[in-house]
């Protein structure tokens, strides 16, 4: 029996097998398979006699995949009600009537003119479309249960294992967790604590990598994130961001931005120079990309936190996402871009985006690029830079191309703020040139070049 691919692309979805369009015996269609089979005959719930909704059914199942004789021709979606014409066509009752409302009177597949209006129940239609979703739902229901089972098996074994066979079961509960919302429930009903428990300073990478990747997939209290702001716990969790594998640094970063969320985070949790050149590291590490955004989101969270900043400079984080920028895609350019505005308001920071020499060009490449996010930044960190060494920088940048990119943003219709800044920092360039010099710089041929 054909099975129709979900979709709400136009066109008819037919029966493949000829005919009308429909199996109308019960006794062919389970042999055909449609339904996988299922027996005749009423099905019920949980074994309570409690008759299933069909609409709770098939939204909570949300199939990809639903025999074609199931579905609507008009909207493409499973039939609740099926009804059928004169012609011999089936829909859902709800949708012909619509069409019929429409003064249409004609069959919307065949587009035979109709010599009789009424639409007949079909309830043979009807009875195998709630007993193949019946059969879906209730297997649904007891792999949940299953899972559910399962997970809370592996939190009682983890109360009395050790060693090899603690990270057997870890592994288990993470893929548990990580696949089935049943088990994420499961756990954050009783077992965060259990599992928070098993980080301190005397826990392998082994079990630190699976109990990380358990834990950002749980919705934590604000309990459970005090627990886990701990030192050692927080310690773990940067040894772990530097050495483990790249999902087991990438997951580290999530934990410590979850645990960030909390009002009551402290500045001092991530005040540590080992944190910051373990994020430079992921975000600097070409051969797993994947590995960049999250680094950059962290560090741009960190950065919020002006207590921190002095040490994103001390440890070279200037030089370095400067030199990366041409590389980023969108998201992570514009995390980069905030993270060195953020820097230029230190002196230390100013200085550091001066003495590299493709701080500037970098910026001016940026203006009117990305988004007007980007262009906000890069301007930001321009008049910063400038406003430092007004000769020096000024004549690097309007060789950049920087005046006609200014003139660009000024003409264009973005913020007013940025229109503002531009004309600020236009005028401040052109006071090392004669009036006709600066013009001839501010011609877009060089800059598009």
């Amino acid at each position: 029996m054909p099975m129709f691919q979900h979709s709400k692309r136009g066109g008819v979805a037919g029966f493949d097998g000829g005919g009308d369009g429909h199996v109308l015996d019960l006794d062919t269609a389970i042999k055909d398979g449609v339904l996988g089979g299922v027996g005749g005959g009423g099905v019920v719930g949980g074994g309570i006699g409690e008759k299933l909704d069909l609409k709770k059914m098939i939204e909570e199942l949300d199939l990809p995949e639903i025999p074609s004789v199931f579905i609507c021709p008009i909207s493409l979606e499973p039939m609740q009600d099926p009804v059928t014409l004169c012609t011999g066509q089936t829909y859902e009752r709800s949708n012909i009537l619509k069409w019929f409302n429409l003064g249409h009177i004609t069959c919307p597949t065949t587009m035979q003119e109709l010599w009789d209006d009424s639409v007949t129940p079909n309830k043979t239609l009807y009875h195998l479309i709630y007993s193949w979703f019946s059969q879906k739902y209730l297997l649904m229901k007891k792999r949940s249960e299953d899972v559910q089972g399962r997970a809370s098996e592996l939190l009682e074994t983890l109360k009395k294992v050790k060693g090899q066979a603690r990270v057997h079961a870890l592994k288990e509960l993470h893929q548990l967790v990580a696949a089935h919302a049943t088990a994420r429930k499961t756990v954050e009903e009783g077992g965060v604590a259990l599992i928070s428990a098993l980080l301190g300073p005397f826990t392998s990478h082994a079990v630190g990598s699976e109990v990380i990747g358990i834990l950002v997939n749980l919705n934590l209290d604000s309990e459970s994130k005090a627990n886990l702001m701990q030192p050692a716990k927080i310690s773990l969790m940067v040894d772990l961001l530097n050495e483990g594998s790249i999902e087991t640094k990438i997951n580290s970063t999530r934990l410590i931005e979850m645990l960030m969320e909390e009002k009551d985070f402290r500045s001092e949790i991530v005040s540590s120079h080992s944190l910051l050149v373990g994020l430079m590291r992921l975000v600097k590490d070409k051969r797993h990309p994947n590995g960049n955004l999250s680094g950059l989101t962290l560090l741009r969270t960190i950065c919020l936190h002006k207590e921190v900043r002095n040490l994103f400079v001390s440890i070279g984080a200037i030089p370095q996402l400067v030199e990366l920028l041409p590389a980023l895609n969108p998201d992570c350019l514009e995390s980069a871009l905030f993270i060195l505005d953020a820097l230029s308001s230190l002196p230390e920071g100013r200085l550091a985006l001066k003495d590299c020499p493709n701080t500037i060009p970098n910026m001016v490449r940026l203006l009117m690029r990305v988004s007007e996010s980007c262009t906000q930044y890069a301007l930001s960190i321009l008049w910063s830079v400038c406003k430092l060494a007004p000769e020096e920088c000024s004549s690097i940048a309007v060789e950049a191309g920087l005046a006609a990119k200014l003139l660009l943003v000024i003409q264009s219709g973005c913020n007013p703020v940025l229109k503002q800044r531009s004309a600020e920092l236009l005028k401040l360039c052109s006071l090392n040139y004669t009036d006709t010099i600066f013009i001839s710089k501010c011609k877009l041929t060089k800059t598009i070049q």
